[in-house]
């Protein structure tokens, strides 16, 4: 008895021991003091439940990822220039100077954040919903005559993930390369039996994981891009991943409501950058490309800058190209975003914009698909209605949608929602336009989407029963890790 006694005391004594070294090391190595405080306080105080956790959420930088991209970078320089030479990464500020809609500060704080300039002569276009996006997807997969990116966070093995193994395997079948990365966590479902499928197919397929020792049990860094290149001329990025619930096919959620955008121009280059950098991490090797053509510009004369954030950032990329977005404001801030969870600086900057008396409005979905984000997310929209931001809740079905409208000319549409997991742990994807005609169709877009939405009320809040504001509170203090 004693012994066993002794025993469990020891037990005792190491996990608390180990809680308070965790602790130690979320105090120095959480990206923001909140985080810190947060694991910190629940390792000392509670080592025997939160431990485990840590291990798995607990890093907020990618390792590894860092000096790879580094590496990726210098190979790409030496060995392929022609794959980078459309992105014109060494440009300077000059080139960018016929850009409007942007003051000149805003626009070089950009180019500095996304590590490259705006390119001009490229066309865009919207594609609403899952049924128009997979069409142009699909269509411009069977065009492809040399090689083919794609890249989801989600693949499932159902109709439309079937759909597109099968012209994949088409397409491999005539000669033309193609190249599948898929998020090893958002598409833990997938069989091996898809993938193999690929594989024996000449498809050549590798998931984005954490892979190297230091990340090994992380759950976060998720690549959440959803992008697909053909050719280096045409790309797609936008929300929707590859399954029937992007096409509305699901209950209760649906219909579900997605953007996408078809791209075409000198930002594909920028697009497919991603994707090798991506790709580099994942299989150590670049893919084999035909050399750039010369292209003359497209007629129109849309500006565009590529934005990718990550966790192997200096900064929190994809958080500071919101706030000098919404900083930069002089009429309207419209946002579509299914996860309403933002960064403190992030809503002061929506608090500024409202006393400004700027437009202010944010689309967020009426259901729920996580119910713990949903909670957070509705205690923060009561919080925006109270500063004066109108909040509308999209009652059709879900708004997966990422769309920022600023003005009458910038929108920017993506992969990125409004929360701590796009601001900071995952790996994002988002395309910022400069025309005001395409920003006229977005705004177009978002105004049929307000039509199916009701104004959230501040008087909800004191209507909701007790034990629900206390769910709400009690989620929110999650924010940091949702």
């Amino acid at each position: 008895m004693l012994l066993n006694l002794l025993g469990i005391g020891t037990l005792i004594a190491l996990i608390q021991l180990l809680g308070v070294l965790a602790a130690f090391h979320a105090i120095r190595h959480a990206r923001t003091s909140q985080g810190a405080v947060a694991w910190a306080v629940s390792l000392v105080a509670a080592p025997y439940i939160t431990l485990i956790p840590y291990l798995f959420l607990g890093h907020s930088r990618f390792t590894g990822y860092v000096n790879a991209r580094r590496l990726c970078n210098r190979q790409m320089r030496r060995h392929a220039p022609q794959r980078i030479a459309a992105s014109a990464l060494d440009q300077g500020p000059e080139h960018h100077k016929r850009t409007d809609g942007l003051n000149q500060n805003t626009l070089t704080a950009l180019t500095k954040l996304a590590q490259g300039p705006f390119t001009e002569g490229n066309q865009v276009r919207l594609l609403i919903n899952g049924d128009a996006t997979f069409a142009a997807i699909f269509a411009a997969i069977e065009r492809a005559t040399h090689y083919v990116m794609v890249q989801f966070f989600v693949v499932r093995d159902d109709r439309l993930g079937r759909q597109l193994k099968d012209i994949l395997l088409d397409k491999a079948a005539t000669g033309v390369r193609v190249y599948f990365l898929y998020d090893g966590i958002g598409s833990y479902e997938l069989p091996r039996q898809y993938t193999d499928s690929l594989k024996a197919g000449g498809v050549e397929v590798y998931q984005f994981a954490a892979r190297r020792f230091l990340n090994r049990f992380q759950l976060n860094f998720r690549n959440h891009r959803k992008l697909v290149v053909v050719d280096g001329e045409r790309a797609f990025i936008g929300g929707h991943n590859v399954g029937v619930e992007y096409l509305g096919e699901e209950p209760p959620l649906s219909p579900w409501r997605d953007t996408h955008i078809d791209i075409l121009g000198p930002a594909v280059k920028d697009i497919q950058a991603v994707f090798i950098e991506d790709w580099y991490w994942a299989t150590q090797q670049f893919p084999v490309l035909e050399p750039a053509k010369p292209r003359a510009l497209l007629a129109a004369d849309m500006h565009c800058l590529v934005m990718p954030s990550g966790p192997a950032d200096p900064s929190e990329t994809y958080l500071l190209f919101c706030i000098e977005l919404i900083n930069t404001a002089r009429q309207r801030i419209w946002i579509s975003t299914p996860y309403f969870v933002p960064d403190e600086a992030l809503f002061a900057a929506l608090r500024l914009a409202v006393l400004r008396g700027l437009d202010v409005r944010i689309l967020i979905p009426a259901c729920s698909d996580h119910a713990v984000v949903f909670e957070a997310s509705m205690l923060y929209a009561y919080d925006a209605v109270r500063a004066g931001v109108k909040v509308l809740r999209y009652r059709p079905g879900f708004v997966h949608q990422k769309v920022l409208l600023i003005d009458e000319t910038a929108a920017a549409i993506g992969s990125a929602n409004l929360d701590h997991r796009s601001f900071r742990l995952n790996f994002e994807l988002m395309l910022l336009t400069l025309d005001s005609t395409f920003a006229a169709e977005v705004n177009k877009m978002l105004k049929a989407d307000f039509a199916l939405a009701e104004t959230v009320e501040l008087t909800e809040y004191t209507r909701v029963p007790a034990w629900r504001r206390t769910v709400m509170h009690v989620a929110r203090l999650f924010s940091p890790i949702l």
